[in-house]
């Protein structure tokens, strides 16, 4: 993946609707669900499961004493908990497991242990296991997927209907064509049709969400510019799809 160019590392907890899966997944990080933008995105990804238990709990216990380090334990109780892996992903049929965490962290002693555990679990179950950090993430990628991610799911494709929403289609596919911005695209768009303000360019993200157009998502997306490589997927149904 790219380099980024920076972020920020709150550890609020975040939700969000996959595409890939369908589910809730949950991040404690800003940098897990970026890192997940671009999992989602990716063609390949068949399976995204977030905070997978290290189980049994007696194999990264026996792993610890072995490297002669302290297995995590419960602040309050001192008791022994299930390690977690942030990320285990489903990629061309194959399982990878990996660790997200930002790069300082990889400077601390006691984190860098727990990653030990980590690594000997996922080596002994034959899993390609590692380390993601803020500097192997493409974030103009990753932004775009965000601007676009909960568009995947729009209310207006069952509102309006299939001709409504096929000629939506072809109208705006034909405007963004012309080169004109995405911004006066839409909203031509949205006057011609008798739409309220800003439902063409909900349906624009929806269609890009859905893969039934395409831009170069690798540059910032702005709806004051033209949408840069525009082009219609010949493979997708044409029709964008509900839910």
């Amino acid at each position: 993946m790219a380099t980024g160019t920076g972020c920020a590392f709150d550890r609020r907890s975040t939700r969000g609707l996959g595409w890939t899966t369908g589910r809730q997944h949950t991040f404690l990080s800003d940098l897990e669900r970026d890192y997940f933008y671009a999992l989602d995105f990716a063609d390949e990804v068949t399976d995204i499961q977030e905070q997978y238990p290290l189980l049994p709990l007696e194999e990264t216990k026996l792993i610890a004493e072995k490297l002669g380090v302290e297995h995590p334990k419960d602040p309050k109780t001192g008791v022994d908990i299930v390690m977690t892996t942030d990320f285990v992903i489903t990629y061309k049929d194959k399982e990878f497991a990996r660790t997200v965490k930002p790069s300082k962290e990889l400077e601390n002693d006691r984190i860098l242990e727990k990653f030990e555990i980590e690594r000997i679990y996922w080596q002994s179950h034959q899993v390609d296991g590692g380390i993601v950090t803020e500097r192997d993430l493409p974030y103009t990628l990753i932004r775009n997927v965000e601007w676009i991610h909960k568009e995947y799911h729009n209310e207006d494709v069952q509102a309006l209907g299939n001709f409504a929403v096929q000629s939506l289609e072809r109208s705006l596919a034909a405007s963004l064509l012309s080169g004109i911005t995405i911004a006066k695209a839409c909203l031509a768009c949205d006057e011609q049709m008798g739409l309220e303000a800003g439902t063409s360019l909900a349906m624009f993200r929806h269609f890009l969400a859905r893969k039934i157009w395409a831009v170069n998502m690798n540059e910032k997306i702005s709806p004051s510019s033209s949408a840069n490589r525009f082009h219609v997927n010949q493979a997708k149904d044409q029709l964008a799809k509900g839910g």
